[in-house]
C-alpha cells in the first residue's frame, strides 16, 4: 500500500517537472500531473530503457523525458479541441 502512495507522489513530481519544462499544464491540475507522470514514466522507460537513478521503481531521467512527450501531446490535443469548440 505504501509503495503505491510513493508511486503517486513521484508521478506527480515527474508530471509537474515536465509541465514546468514545457511551460504547459496538464488538464485536471494535480490529478493530471499524477497521470501524466505515471504514463510518462511508462512511455519513457519503454522508449529509452531503465537507466539512471530510480525512485519508486521509476527511472527518473527517462520518466521525465517520457512525461515531457505526454504533456506536449496532451496539450496539443486539448488545444485543438478547444479551438474547435470556439468556432
Amino acid at each position: 500500500m505504501l509503495h503505491w502512495i510513493w508511486v503517486l507522489i513521484v508521478g506527480a513530481i515527474i508530471g509537474a517537472i515536465a509541465g514546468a519544462i514545457t511551460n504547459r499544464s496538464m488538464p485536471f491540475s494535480w490529478i493530471g500531473n499524477i497521470i501524466g507522470g505515471i504514463v510518462g514514466a511508462w512511455v519513457g522507460q519503454s522508449l529509452l530503457g531503465e537507466w539512471g537513478p530510480q525512485l519508486a521503481g521509476m527511472a527518473i531521467i527517462p520518466s521525465i523525458i517520457g512525461a515531457i512527450i505526454v504533456v506536449l501531446v496532451v496539450s496539443l490535443i486539448f488545444r485543438g479541441t478547444s479551438k474547435k469548440e470556439k468556432a
